[in-house]
């Protein structure tokens, strides 16, 4: 894996991500974990959507205190830093060094916190002054990333993650898996390679193949969780109405009431943006699940 192309997608280079960013997301970049009592909390933005998915995930990682934990493909360090105050010893890598300077600068003072620049998939034994040493950790934690690893990177990522955790050790895994047991079919779904530029990967991985691969590694499948309801499935309800407010000139005046930082938008801008939201809901948010897997290396 190469941090070529993923830097784009969460910065301002992207325009959905500008959006995302005006609408909550910044701490955290992922989808978030959304239920119908909670919807109208949506109205002050994603993040508390988002934090509910982390701590969903960490609730799955049943880390303790005192375990050595990685987080895997960390971003700005938020999660790392929440293990940390846990009382775990936590190390956050992703392979990215604008997020790891950032994370640094935001939670390299917290006790228990280290923050290290490396490819999760071919972790070396020492990244900088953080050693990764295999059977060194009790928990892997990886929310949301392993989609860009590519299917060769996953296969990868899981036989790393494996020799890392100590025998009796858990990887909590949380991404997005095809329906479909051929992943290729999402070129006729994105023919522009909309979603796939957009968020720099090239395929979902189907469920079955990630369990068989995991099995293949030396995971016993502890459990699988569907969270698509939570997750994808009410974006399938909420975008199109979205989306057909936002091609309007009313529309677009209406959003900028409500975030004014929206203005910057040009009306080509809105117009890709209108674009893409039609896209995702074609290539990701129909044809794809949202699975947490909880992975164990027996003892």
């Amino acid at each position: 894996m190469t941090s070529d192309g993923i830097a784009d997608s969460y910065n301002d280079n992207s325009v959905l991500f500008r959006v995302l960013g005006h609408v909550g997301w910044g701490d955290l970049v992922n989808v978030g974990y959304l239920t119908w009592p909670t919807l109208p909390l949506a109205l002050g933005g994603l993040g508390w959507f988002q934090r509910r998915l982390v701590r969903r995930s960490l609730a799955l990682l049943d880390a303790r205190p005192g375990e050595a934990v990685l987080d895997a493909c960390c971003g700005r360090g938020l999660t790392t830093a929440w293990l940390a105050r846990r009382g775990c010893r936590a190390v956050g890598v992703d392979i990215q060094p604008e997020q790891v300077a950032q994370a640094r600068a935001r939670f390299g003072r917290q006790p228990g916190a280290r923050f290290a620049v490396a490819d999760v998939t071919a972790p070396p034994a020492r990244a900088g002054d953080v050693d990764l040493p295999d059977g060194g950790f009790d928990r892997v934690h990886c929310l949301e990333a392993a989609f860009h690893f590519g299917a060769d990177g996953r296969r990868a990522f899981l036989a790393s993650a494996h020799r890392l955790l100590r025998p009796g050790g858990r990887l909590v895994l949380v991404d997005f898996t095809w329906r479909g047991s051929d992943p290729t079919t999402i070129d006729a779904l994105d023919r522009d390679r909309l979603v796939r530029t957009t968020w720099h990967f090239e395929e979902f991985e189907p469920l079955d193949r990630y369990l068989t691969a995991a099995r293949d590694t030396g995971f016993t499948v502890r459990a699988v969780h569907d969270w698509t309801p939570h997750v994808l499935a009410h974006y399938g309800r909420l975008v199109p109405p979205l989306r057909r407010v936002l091609a309007t000139r009313a529309g677009r005046r209406a959003a900028r009431l409500y975030r004014p930082a929206l203005g910057a938008l040009t009306d080509a801008d809105w117009r890709h943006l209108v674009r893409l939201m039609d896209a995702h809901l074609d290539a990701l948010v129909t044809p794809c699940r949202y699975s947490a897997l909880v992975l164990d290396k027996p003892a």
